[in-house]
């Protein structure tokens, strides 16, 4: 199974994945990654796509620079990891362009979708898309040392991705999962979990 995590910044998907990993691990061979990264290549990327000293990167090489990581990543990681029956557990993935790039960049859902062929060929079997107030997500990262450049993007725009979130949840009813991102992480771990467990 291809089971991807989506949410604003500070909804705690890294630590979900962590947990989830470790319960499932004990029935199933499960894989953790993210995006944008997860291998070599697609790492170097993800620094010239996140790393603050790249002022000049325009919303049109972003999504470019996301859907060619995007593409080194399922082959290298994803793709291979399927094949031998593994369960890959992704920290993001084409939901964070549309999310990010098409709604709250501006750029339109046709243009991101049409450079992310390949990955709309290889798209999850479930989502988890973590519902949360931009608000109370930025309070929680406010203390992290390192601000990438998302991070550091306006409170309008954060609102924007949470806006697209909740858009593409309607669009792909059968896929996506919202759980309410306000509530403890334990409690979160078990819904999703649970959801898994029924699915596989």
């Amino acid at each position: 199974m291809f089971i991807t995590f989506e949410g604003g910044e500070g909804t705690g998907k890294t630590t979900l994945i962590k947990d989830i990993a470790v319960i499932l691990g004990e029935l199933h061979d499960v894989i953790t990654t993210r995006e944008p990264g997860g291998s070599m290549i697609a790492e170097a990327i993800r620094d010239i796509i996140l790393n603050p000293k790249y002022k000049g990167v325009t919303p049109y090489t972003e999504a470019l620079l996301l859907a060619a990581s995007r593409a080194q990543h399922l082959d290298e990681v994803i793709l291979p990891a399927l094949k031998q029956n593994k369960i890959v557990l992704c920290d993001r993935y084409l939901d964070s362009s549309l999310a990010y790039q098409a709604h709250a960049r501006g750029l339109g859902f046709d243009f991101v979708l049409s450079i992310n062929k390949y990955a709309t060929q290889n798209m999850p079997n479930l989502t988890f898309y973590i519902d949360l107030d931009p608000k109370v997500g930025i309070s929680r990262i406010s203390n992290r040392e390192k601000y990438d450049r998302l991070d550091q993007e306006t409170f309008i725009f954060h609102e924007m991705v949470r806006e697209g979130y909740l858009k593409i949840a309607q669009m792909y009813p059968e896929r996506m999962v919202t759980i309410n991102g306000d509530q403890p992480i334990e409690v979160i771990t078990n819904q999703i979990v649970q959801r898994i467990k029924e699915a596989l």
